[in-house]
């Protein structure tokens, strides 16, 4: 479900100290390169999901992950691609584009039941907000929201306000798996995927379905 980054992210979390960023001392490990990309992802998302783009310079984000500063310019060519490759979202949604659209439900609800912990892989749409004082990272987010629900998703949607209800899918999507997986609200942390399931039908299934925002108002 999630993308490269974020599987990458998670294998680099779980062998590291769970303590995080400024509680470890620093240390050099030996990587090949493959290690070094994975380490400095890892390490990135951390940054800059606590402490947003403009409080995580290059030099900590090396230190994290036991390497010199100047990799990061070795493989990611500067700080912003580097946030660019661990802040993308646009990897989570990839199934909406093949899935049948009876099945999108279920799929949302694997995601948040599935998906990693923000301890695991900091959830890419905290990091942005955390990083919202760069008008353009706002404007990178509705960009991708725009492409994958608004003109993407609602080409595949029938009948009246596609546009809309893609967007309010998106607005589930994104919500739940924020609350449930990094903020860890007390209900939507407890719920049983069964009951998580059948709420987000009952929310889901009328924005997939041409016909059910018209005929709930027309059988009252």
């Amino acid at each position: 479900m999630y993308d490269t980054v974020q599987a990458e992210v998670r294998q680099v979390n779980r062998a590291s100290d769970p303590r995080g960023c400024d509680d470890l001392p620093p240390r050099t490990r030996r990587y090949d390169a493959a290690g070094t990309r994975s380490a400095l992802l890892g390490a990135a998302a951390l940054r800059f999901a606590r402490y947003g783009y403009d409080r995580s310079s290059v030099r900590d984000i090396a230190k994290d992950a036991g390497v010199d500063a100047a990799l990061v310019y070795r493989y990611f060519g500067s700080k912003e691609a580097l946030f660019d490759a661990v802040s993308t979202s646009t990897g989570l949604f990839e199934p909406l584009c093949h899935l049948p659209l009876d099945e999108v439900s279920a799929w949302i609800c694997e995601v948040v039941s599935m998906g990693p912990t923000e301890e695991e892989a900091p959830h890419p749409l905290l990091t942005k907000l955390r990083s919202s004082s760069r008008e353009e990272t706002v404007g990178r987010l509705r960009e991708e929201v725009t492409e994958v629900f608004s003109q993407g998703f609602a080409r595949r949607l029938e009948g009246e306000d596609a546009e809309l209800r893609a967007e309010l899918l998106a607005a589930w999507l994104m919500g739940i798996t924020l609350l449930r997986l990094a903020i860890r609200s007390p209900a939507l942390a407890a719920t049983p995927d069964d009951t998580l399931l059948r709420f987000l039908r009952a929310g889901i299934d009328p924005l997939l379905d041409a016909e059910c925002p018209g005929r709930g108002s027309e059988d009252r």
